[in-house]
């Protein structure tokens, strides 16, 4: 159980390490450094997305033969399409910070902090969610999930989250926060994934054979936020490439974590 608690919550100490950040570096972050952090990111959920979720998935349906694939679509289609909407419902980071960045003020400048946090937040739940359920399958002990794998997609999170936590509080600072303010609404942002994976864990525990279908399920959720939120950010302005590399070092370095400790 104590195993299961801490990697639940790796994921979290790196969005609270990266929101604090914000009391050791300047005001604001550059756009290139921005470009290189997402894209990061992105390459840390995308290898996370297949080594550690959707791979595990379809080998414990090797047994349905050239169908052992459907479990893991199926699943698949659901997390995009919960993503999608989700997406409907809040709106996300693209369209919330365009908005306010249209409209001069104090009250732009509230809509604009609580957009972005909400964004982030939302961007979380998918990945509390992946890690609970593969320490779910971890419990249930299948046979496809060590303890090695599991530790690595929490810490590939966690990696993922480290930058992620610093694009949140320290532009909140540049807009006249306090650091204080700043470092909580960072951490704030990743308080969800910790309460999301218990909630995983509890629920895929009571029906392991639909562990298949919720491991892909993470996976496309995971993936939806890549290309719908992290892939757009990455890529907007000059030097694009900055991030396509770092989407590299990412998917790499999540590659090899899952690998080694797997």
């Amino acid at each position: 159980m104590k195993t299961i608690l801490w990697g639940l919550l790796i994921p979290f100490i790196g969005t609270a390490a990266g929101a604090a950040c914000v009391f050791f570096l300047k005001k604001d972050l550059k756009a290139g450094v921005q470009r290189a952090l997402t894209g990061f990111a992105a390459g840390v959920m995308v290898a996370a997305s297949i080594w550690s979720l959707i791979v595990p998935a379809i080998e414990q349906c090797s047994d349905q033969g050239r169908w052992a694939f459907l479990p893991a679509f199926l699943g698949f289609w659901l997390g995009i399409l919960f993503l999608l909407l989700l997406d409907h419902i809040i709106p996300h980071l693209h369209r919330s910070i365009d908005h306010a960045d249209q409209v001069e003020g104090p009250k732009a400048k509230l809509n604009r902090t609580i957009m972005m946090v909400l964004a982030v937040t939302l961007h979380n739940i998918p990945e509390g969610m992946a890690v609970g359920v593969v320490y779910a399958g971890l419990r249930a002990g299948s046979a496809n999930i060590t303890a090695g794998g599991a530790l690595a997609l929490a810490l590939g999170i966690a990696i993922q989250n480290f930058p992620e936590g610093a694009i949140i509080s320290m532009p909140l600072y540049a807009e006249g926060k306090s650091k204080r303010k700043s470092f909580w609404l960072g951490v704030l942002s990743g308080a969800v994934e910790p309460v999301f994976g218990g909630l995983t864990v509890m629920i895929a525990s009571l029906v392991v054979p639909a562990m298949p279908y919720l491991l892909s399920f993470a996976a496309g959720a995971m993936l939806y936020v890549v290309v719908e939120e992290l892939i757009p950010e990455m890529s907007s302005g000059e030097h694009s490439n900055i991030g396509v590399l770092f989407f590299a070092v990412g998917f790499s370095l999540m590659m090899a974590l899952d690998v080694a400790l797997g």
